[in-house]
């Protein structure tokens, strides 16, 4: 099944229904696919954008008439507090979460100088991936206290093709997100919360399956937020560089 949803498959999850969604760092150029994937399948929306711009407002408008019902944040500082206040604000809207999905913009870094550091990317990517890890702490805390059974997963959109250093950058942004993944996963297997990632691909074996598209990435989301999908945690899933 899980094979088939990579190869862009789009299964049906009436389970999904009214279910309570939060999908943070929405661009304009990465999520209205996975937003209207959820809103198809008449989910209860919260949507953070980290941007302020009009095709960030066409977002939640494309997303309005399918969903349950949505709500809209605007961007957050990356710094703890917050964070935290973000955390707060989303819980609140329906009273809890049931699976976030965070999105890590990417391509910025992927801009970086050629003089750029190893240790200057390391520590840019580590920024970058505080406000996945902070967030999805608070909600999944949220879900063990309110005894739901959830998904967080942690998605960083590929940027492009590009030669050896770009791949060096894809290199450290999934080893990154796969020890912050299966970190979590560990921690809150207990209590059926569950921690996954999608990742830049680095190195694309023969026959070895991955994500082509945001469609594709939200078709996993899907899986991995529907009961299908409940025996998957710690999986860190690779995804094509876009043309």
């Amino acid at each position: 099944m899980l094979m088939s949803v990579m190869e862009g498959a789009a299964p049906c999850y009436p389970e999904l229904a009214g279910k309570r969604v939060l999908i943070t760092g929405l661009t304009s150029s990465f999520g209205v696919d996975i937003v209207r994937s959820f809103a198809e399948h008449r989910a209860r929306l919260v949507l953070q954008f980290d941007e302020v711009s009009e095709k960030a407002h066409v977002i939640a408008e494309i997303a309005a008439p399918s969903a349950l019902a949505i709500e809209a944040l605007g961007p957050a500082a990356i710094e703890a507090e917050a964070v935290t206040h973000l955390a707060r604000q989303a819980v609140q809207v329906f009273g809890g979460l049931d699976a976030v999905v965070n999105i890590v913009p990417l391509a910025a870094l992927a801009r970086l100088p050629a003089a750029a550091t190893a240790a200057d990317i390391e520590r840019l990517v580590a920024q970058r991936l505080l406000l996945p890890c902070l967030l999805s702490g608070i909600a999944a805390n949220r879900m063990a206290l309110t005894l739901t059974e959830g998904l967080v997963l942690n998605v960083a959109p590929p940027t492009g093709p590009g030669g050896s250093r770009a791949r060096a950058f894809a290199g450290v942004v999934k080893a990154a997100l796969a020890a912050m993944t299966r970190s979590q996963a560990e921690e809150w297997a207990g209590k059926g919360i569950r921690f996954n990632a999608i990742a830049p691909e680095t190195a694309q074996l023969p026959g070895e399956p991955r994500l082509a598209g945001e469609l594709e990435v939200a078709a996993l989301a899907l899986y991995l937020a529907s009961g299908r999908g409940k025996a998957l945690s710690g999986h860190v899933f690779e995804a094509a560089a876009r043309a």
